[in-house]
């Protein structure tokens, strides 16, 4: 694959990227905000002081500008991402198509980047958490984002590697079972935290969550579409005017 292919990858990944972030924007406001919206009331309900200082931002500006620019520049930055991704392992995961590479590539992703590491150290809405362990809920999370990373790599060579010996079936699986094995094994060994707050409504909480895990699902799947789409165009029409350059020469060289 060419520079100039990669390039124009990237640019339709980016594109993909920035329609999923509207996805998951619409997905945001009406199965999110709501969630936040009374997580906030509650927090506000059960503070010790009502004395707040300046607002720097209003909540009103948070849930809607605020929210659309990180989510689409969110978008746009994992579709390209996933792009320069794409043009790597197009080829070399098995005898995929763009659209069908496309897809796996985004449901690998999503799982690996997102769910395993949700599993574990799952969303909380405002007033869930202690300012003070921030820090260390943040690296431990980052830490299972990367450990799931390193761990689907893994599996994925392994699987390669078995290929030959055990046929593509038994391989996959093979390699599904050590990354679970190895995830859940990365879940009992890291400090798991609990720091909800008492009378916290379940509810609310297990809402929110579901929410959280809908945007990326929603984000991912409409990027692994949309990108799939455009990446077959792309490639379809490189395609082509590989195979026509050296009619084209032929008959100019005539």
């Amino acid at each position: 694959m060419n520079s100039a292919t990669v390039r124009t990858l990237l640019v339709r990944g980016m594109l993909a990227g920035l329609v999923a972030g509207l996805f998951a924007l619409v997905t945001a406001s009406f199965l999110g905000e709501p969630q936040v919206d009374a997580a906030i009331a509650f927090e506000e309900a059960h503070a010790h002081s009502h004395e707040h200082g300046a607002e720097i931002v209003s909540r009103g500006m948070q849930s809607t500008a605020g929210l659309a620019t990180a989510v689409l520049v969110y978008g746009v930055a994992l579709g390209g991402i996933a792009s320069l991704a794409f043009s790597f392992a197009l080829g070399r995961v098995g005898r995929f198509g763009p659209r069908a590479t496309a897809v796996l590539l985004s449901g690998a992703a999503f799982v690996c980047v997102y769910l395993v590491p949700f599993l574990k150290y799952p969303a909380n809405p405002p007033s869930v958490g202690d300012p003070a362990s921030l820090d260390k809920r943040t690296a431990l999370y980052f830490l299972m984002v990367l450990l799931s990373v390193l761990l689907a790599v893994g599996a994925t060579i392994l699987g390669k590697r078995l290929a030959p010996r055990l046929g593509n079936w038994y391989a996959t699986v093979a390699a599904v079972l050590g990354f679970a094995v190895a995830v859940g094994l990365a879940y009992a060994f890291l400090p798991s935290l609990s720091e909800l707050p008492e009378h916290f409504p379940a509810l609310l909480l297990w809402r929110f969550r579901v929410s959280a895990l809908a945007v990326q699902l929603v984000l991912w799947a409409a990027f692994g579409l949309t990108f799939g789409h455009l990446a077959e165009r792309a490639l379809g029409f490189a395609a082509r005017r590989h195979k026509e350059a050296p009619a084209a020469a032929a008959t100019a060289a005539n």
